[in-house]
């Protein structure tokens, strides 16, 4: 099955390549997180962005990405923005709204892909459960991702954790494998039946990344070619991380502890090696 989908099954010294990646994400991610105020403009945090990630030797993954090349180093959406949105000089975040950041990284030919989001200064209530549900949505995924299971178990386990507080899934946009490329195959769904897919097997690396909406899930993309916005103009949350299959349990590459912590709560095992690199420096 992994040979027909064509999924890149990496070593356990590739992985640990993608490691360094996907700590230069978490890094990025964590000054971003700090630079959200309002008053910035989103075209300030790519700025800052592509400084990090250059400053410690790595290439964004992003900037010049597809056709028609993406134009910056991260996807910054706003409010009813969902994925994608381009970062610009006027757009400038005001208190209440809420950011989805969508960040990559190349370190050795290896990528890193992350992304959270993030309230600006104080937020209605809503928004803030809008934000925990899809995070939330996000770990039990994290925690699927187990050997020996289907690639299905993660998108029903994200599925779960997002039904019952009624949001809508996004469609058509989920996870995917990747590698020596940010997107390969699988197709990672964030809803679905468990038990199908391809097997999850030692050394397959996945993007998780759940996208939820307080109301309708239908989209549309703008004139830009890029940037995805809901079609009711409802508020939309957006949250990733890159995750290892080991035989050791799920091991999150874009986590500075590998995941640890927020497995155990869900009484996962981290596969993180005891000598792997943690922190974001």
């Amino acid at each position: 099955m992994a040979r027909r989908e064509h999924v890149q099954i990496k070593t356990a010294a590739e992985i640990a390549k993608m490691r360094v990646a996907g700590l230069l994400v978490a890094k990025t991610l964590a000054r971003l997180r700090e630079a959200v105020v309002p008053g910035v403009t989103t075209a300030d945090l790519d700025a800052l962005a592509e400084r990090t990630i250059r400053a410690d030797g790595g290439i964004p993954s992003f900037k010049g990405y597809a056709q028609p090349p993406y134009p910056a180093s991260i996807c910054s959406s706003v409010n009813d923005e969902v994925v994608h949105a381009i970062p610009t000089r006027k757009r400038v975040l005001r208190e209440g709204d809420i950011i989805s950041i969508d960040c990559g990284a190349i370190v050795d030919g290896w990528h890193g892909d992350a992304a959270i989001t993030v309230p600006v200064g104080e937020v209605a209530p809503e928004a803030l459960d809008l934000i925990a549900t899809c995070e939330g949505s996000l770990w039990a995924g994290l925690a699927a991702a187990q050997l020996g299971g289907k690639l299905t178990d993660i998108s029903a386990a994200v599925e779960r954790h997002i039904r019952p507080h009624g949001y809508g899934i996004v469609d058509h946009y989920g996870g995917h494998g990747i590698g020596t490329e940010m997107h390969q195959p699988p197709h990672v769904l964030n809803y679905g039946r468990p038990g199908r897919g391809i097997r999850l097997v030692e050394g397959l690396a996945l993007a998780i990344e759940p996208m939820i909406t307080i109301g309708a899930p239908d989209t549309t993309v703008l004139a830009d070619d890029w940037t995805v916005v809901t079609q009711d103009g409802s508020l939309a949350a957006h949250t990733e991380h890159s995750v290892a299959i080991t035989d050791r349990g799920p091991w999150v590459l874009t986590e500075p502890d590998g995941g640890v912590a927020r497995l155990a709560a869900l009484g996962v095992a981290c596969g993180q090696p005891a000598d792997a690199p943690s922190g974001i420096g």
